[in-house]
């Protein structure tokens, strides 16, 4: 008996660190990934040696020539500048959501300055924030919604680590996707060539796909020169075939348009994330986000 207990144990204690090493396996296999976690490696580098040039601003940086047949949509567009936003276009804060802790959206960081829109950090004064917020940022959402188009704005992100956002969404009880334009966070040194593409259905009715569970296709490019630097002119074509995104009039993707077809709003903010390491930074709270314009066309 003595025996058989010692070749027990003996095979037990020469089994150990195997069991050890299939337990950090199935560790490794667990995936930690956010709803709007960018991909962690590049799919392309974008090109852009062809880039057009800017001969006029009736159209599409990205079709000068106006080759789609585009027709502007003045109730939808916006160049910003008058001395206080139009509330008959937007909604100066988001209504429903209140920001990704610890950043809460206050309508206070949101004003229009010398022909922009121009988003801060922590203008709310002495407010108390709800409980888990210690910073606030700006969030402006358009009041009517729209189904396909070109849509355009020229920005330059903050160089601080907020997320700077252009985007379209609708949150209905049974239908919910999102098209990110822009969600970029170069305030962040690592994310500094970073050109993140995201686009979500997290629910749709049986006639719409009959999404149960949030899906994504998300895809990041590398851009090479620094995006908090300057102004850039980001673009979305979007149709019941395909969704393009362009950035200075180049094409660098384009995703076959297989369950966004719910009219979307349209969305500007900037954010924490803490999948870009976009969490507040005190001895950066003077940079803006800033918005030149933002313009709809539809054929």
């Amino acid at each position: 008996m003595k025996k058989q207990l010692l070749f027990i144990l003996t095979l037990l204690i020469g089994l150990m660190p195997f069991m050890e090493a299939q337990q950090v396996i199935k560790a490794k296999k667990k995936p930690v990934e956010g709803l709007t976690k960018p991909k962690k490696y590049y799919k392309d580098t974008v090109d852009f040696s062809n880039a057009p040039l800017r001969v006029n601003h009736a159209f599409p940086l990205s079709d000068q020539a106006n080759k789609g047949q585009w027709k502007p949509l003045k109730d939808y567009s916006d160049e910003f500048e008058g001395n206080t936003l139009d509330t008959e276009k937007w909604y100066p804060n988001n209504p429903k959501w209140k920001g990704r802790q610890p950043t809460y959206f206050h309508g206070s960081n949101v004003s229009l300055e010398n022909g922009e829109l121009v988003m801060r950090i922590n203008q709310h004064g002495n407010e108390q924030l709800p409980a888990g917020y210690t910073h606030t940022a700006g969030f402006i959402k358009s009041k009517k919604k729209i189904l396909y188009g070109y849509f355009e704005a020229r920005l330059k992100p903050m160089n601080a680590p907020w997320v700077s956002g252009f985007w379209m969404t609708n949150v209905s009880k049974d239908w919910w996707t999102e098209i990110d334009i822009c969600e970029n966070c170069p305030g962040v040194e690592h994310n500094r060539h970073d050109l993140n593409s995201n686009i979500h259905v997290f629910r749709a009715p049986k006639d719409k796909g009959n999404v149960k569970e949030h899906f994504s296709r998300n895809a990041k490019y590398y851009i090479p020169f620094e995006l908090q630097k300057d102004y850039h002119t980001w673009g979305l074509e979007w149709d019941k075939d395909y969704i393009r995104f362009y950035i200075d009039g180049v094409l660098f993707r384009e995703a076959e348009n297989t369950h966004w077809h719910q009219p979307l709003e349209i969305n500007f903010n900037n954010e924490s994330n803490k999948w870009f390491g976009a969490l507040p930074d005190d001895e950066r709270l003077n940079e803006v986000y800033k918005v030149e314009y933002f313009r709809v066309w539809q054929k």
